[in-house]
């Protein structure tokens, strides 16, 4: 007896490996995993990473109290897809923690990051950014969920990192986005094509013409291998109000710095100022005198739509 209940257990256990491998990995009372990042974030709403059950391979950056929201103080949404394609924000969680930490929804495409572990399992795909924002329309409207009329539908930025900055410019055309953010990336062209990583999404850049939005570019400078096509989309969106802000770090940003670095700062700001109206945090990116040039490192150039 005591040997088939030890098999029974190692059976069970070997399960659950295998199930963990697969990115979604609960404890043993099926609860959703969740992790306070870095103390909640540096802003007024301490935030929190975790799952939701009811949104397959995706991970949630939320605050703590949503008691906090309602009607009259809604939260804003940020989508966003990883570098890679890769089906978990492992290498992003400080920077999207530390924007929901500012008043956001945040739903990144893929499953919960494992501390400490690289994600290695099969690339994301470009649905799962429409995915997350079809689930967080319909919990906004549904009355058994706790994000009931606490989001601010009319207020969604799409972005990503690379691979996911790919994927949002494919998604671009949706009407329900607000503003993009496309982070160390930009569409490929004919004469530079063969160097992207195969499964990535290739629009064309006929693509730029559907984006019906303001639009910030945000890359590491010339030592970007993103930065090429990145600049290159810039200097051919006209119809639209778009910037490029550049800091020489290369591709790698400043994610995994603490609360996301400079990256976080910039990305809050345009934030702010697109889905919140933050007449301040405009300062950042408005006028000659703007902000983010007087930052360390940054250069920032804008089209004529910008002001």
């Amino acid at each position: 007896m005591k040997t088939r209940q030890l098999l029974r257990r190692a059976m069970a256990t070997a399960a659950m490996v295998a199930f963990c491998l697969t990115g979604m990995c609960f404890t043993a009372d099926d609860t959703p995993a969740s992790r306070v990042v870095e103390e909640g974030g540096t802003g007024p709403y301490k935030a929190i990473m975790k799952e939701d059950p009811t949104l397959k391979a995706h991970t949630l950056f939320v605050p703590q109290d949503l008691s906090k929201f309602g009607p009259k103080n809604l939260l804003p949404v940020l989508v966003w897809g990883n570098g890679a394609c890769a089906n978990s924000p492992f290498e992003h969680y400080k920077f999207l923690n530390e924007i929901a930490s500012y008043g956001y929804v945040v739903l990144a495409t893929g499953f919960f990051p494992e501390e400490g572990q690289r994600y290695r399992g099969p690339m994301s795909t470009t649905e799962q950014q429409i995915e997350s924002m079809d689930w967080i329309i319909a919990q906004n409207s549904d009355k058994n969920s706790p994000y009931y009329n606490k989001i601010d539908v009319k207020n969604i930025a799409v972005a990503g990192m690379s691979c996911g900055g790919l994927q949002t410019l494919f998604n671009c055309a949706d009407p329900r986005i607000k503003t993009l953010m496309i982070c160390n990336s930009g569409l490929f062209n004919q004469e530079n094509a063969g160097s992207a990583v195969g499964g990535m999404p290739m629009p064309p850049k006929s693509k730029l013409k559907e984006i019906h939005t303001s639009i910030i570019y945000i890359l590491g400078g010339e030592k970007d291998i993103a930065y090429g096509n990145g600049m290159d989309d810039f200097h051919r969106i006209d119809h639209v109000p778009a910037c490029a802000a550049n800091l020489p770090v290369g591709h790698g940003g400043t994610y995994a710095q603490p609360h996301g670095g400079e990256f976080s700062v910039v990305a809050l700001a345009w934030l702010n100022w697109q889905l919140k109206g933050d007449s301040q945090a405009a300062k950042m990116f408005k006028g000659a005198d703007n902000e983010l040039s007087k930052r360390e490192g940054w250069t920032l150039e804008k089209n004529a739509l910008m002001e």
